[in-house]
């Protein structure tokens, strides 16, 4: 073999190199990775929505041997507790051995997704179809969430205290529902509009039913024909979807992609692809040497608002009771803390390169995208995360070998976007988004490499054991 040039040794020395999954990975780690995610497509199924991803936790974390946070109480090491927020968040702690005021090694993800919400009042009926009017949640693409079978999940709230949960779509023998489109022989004139504007918000109208009810041989109206359903099936009136929260997604289930089976294709990788590894790494935590904390936040899609986002004070008040009734304080214990914030971003499509930086994009399955800053052009809404936190971050992932990446989220004036970073950012913590890229990130399907998912898993257990 011939020997390396001297430009070639300071190449190895000096340049950094992004390797694929597959040089740096054995066949039994891709294996372990491939398995790793058959768990993954389950909790996809099982969890299309922010309450069901709450409910499937907490039903999981019992039986792991988790208790629910009681304030004022001490615990020891190794203890295991969790906080139910409204049912819709949910925050996970190992108490380590160490003091917390020596700080905590955080992970946070979202476990909201971009969907369909149906209005206080959707049901309606007009020229021989029931229907259902929605309010689109998160940024949507709006033509993309036309002519696809959609799922209904809910749960209504009745004036006497009742909760009536529902699901339609997501079993066998279940019907769909669907948002209808124009045919093409008719659609010249929308075929003029903008794409942003090809399907408007008050044209995702869902429809729900196409039979009257039938009394005394005479149709008696496709509402009243949908309501009688609800009410015998259900026990609720019209009344009662006021006090509902109804949404629709997508009726498919995840899937592998392509002759290698190496991609899942799915609705709702963002934020489940890290929601899912983060609360794996916590499950199998057992006495680490610093607490570790789990949190599956709401409303991130939205911009983390309302009583179960992190806007609000929830994780703030737990963290700050767990601390003091530790004999902590709960400021020095922040100030020390490491936090990730887990969140997707974007992949590079070679079918859409003008919109990306190839020096800094994200490329499928050559690891996980760290992100020192999100935002918006000028960095406007933006968490940068200090260089000396980043370092030390390297030396985790590398040790650990973990691949990753450095990305952000396409060109400087391409637009752009936030996580839940900066919210976290706010307790005074170290925090940087370290996630999974994606391709079609926000539609109703969208792509993810099986290493890169494991590889989350893997990063957070490293990085909940680090020094």
């Amino acid at each position: 073999m011939a020997e390396k040039s001297q430009a070639d040794l300071l190449r190895e020395q000096l340049c950094r190199r992004q390797k694929h999954a597959c040089e740096v990975l054995t066949p039994e780690e891709i294996k372990e990775a491939d398995e790793f995610c058959e768990g993954y497509k389950q909790y996809l199924d099982l969890c299309k929505t922010e309450r069901l991803c709450a409910n499937w936790t907490i039903a999981r974390a019992e039986k792991l041997g988790f208790a629910e946070f009681q304030p004022g109480k001490q615990y020891e090491a190794g203890a295991k507790i969790y906080l139910n927020q409204r049912g819709k968040a949910v925050v996970l702690a190992v108490l380590g051995k160490r003091s917390l005021e020596d700080g905590l090694r955080m992970a946070a993800a979202h476990i909201d997704s971009p969907r369909l919400d149906l209005k206080q009042n959707p049901l309606y009926e007009d020229k021989g179809l029931a229907l259902f009017k929605t309010h689109y949640y998160g940024g949507i693409r709006k033509y993309q969430w036309v002519t696809m079978p959609l799922a209904l999940h809910g749960v209504v709230a009745k004036k006497d205290g009742t909760l009536v949960d529902v699901c339609i779509g997501e079993e066998d023998g279940d019907p769909r529902f669907c948002i209808t489109d124009l045919l093409p022989h008719l659609a010249s004139e929308q075929s003029e509009r903008k794409l942003k504007e090809g399907i408007k918000g008050e044209e995702l109208n869902i429809v729900v039913g196409s039979r009257p009810l039938m009394l005394d041989g005479k149709a008696e109206g496709f509402k009243l024909a949908i309501l009688k359903h609800l009410y015998d099936t259900y026990g609720i009136v019209e009344e009662d979807l006021i006090s509902a929260e109804f949404q629709a997604v997508p009726a498919f289930k995840a899937c592998d992609i392509g002759f290698d089976r190496a991609l899942i294709g799915a609705y709702g990788h963002d934020d489940r692809v890290c929601s899912y590894p983060c609360t794996e790494a916590i499950f199998a935590l057992e006495n680490p040497d610093y607490t570790a904390v789990t949190v599956l936040a709401d409303k991130e899609e939205i911009g983390s608002v309302g009583n179960t986002g992190l806007e609000s004070n929830f994780l703030c008040d737990f963290l700050h009771e767990l601390a003091l009734a530790q004999g902590a304080n709960p400021r020095v214990m922040l100030r020390n803390s490491k936090c990730l914030s887990a969140d997707v971003d974007a992949g590079f499509d070679p079918t859409w390169p003008s919109v990306m930086d190839p020096l800094n994009s994200a490329y499928m399955a050559q690891g996980l995208v760290l992100t020192k800053y999100t935002g918006s052009r000028g960095k406007s809404g933006a968490s940068d995360a200090n260089a000396e936190f980043l370092g030390w971050l390297r030396r985790v992932l590398d040790d650990a070998n973990i691949l990753w990446q450095a990305g952000l989220l396409g060109k400087v004036d391409e637009g752009g976007g936030g996580t839940l970073a900066m919210f976290l950012a706010k307790l005074n913590l170290e925090v940087v988004d370290l996630g999974v890229p994606l391709l079609s990130m926000h539609a109703p399907f969208e792509l993810a490499a099986k290493t890169d998912i494991a590889m989350m898993f893997w990063a957070c257990d490293a990085f909940f054991k680090a020094e």
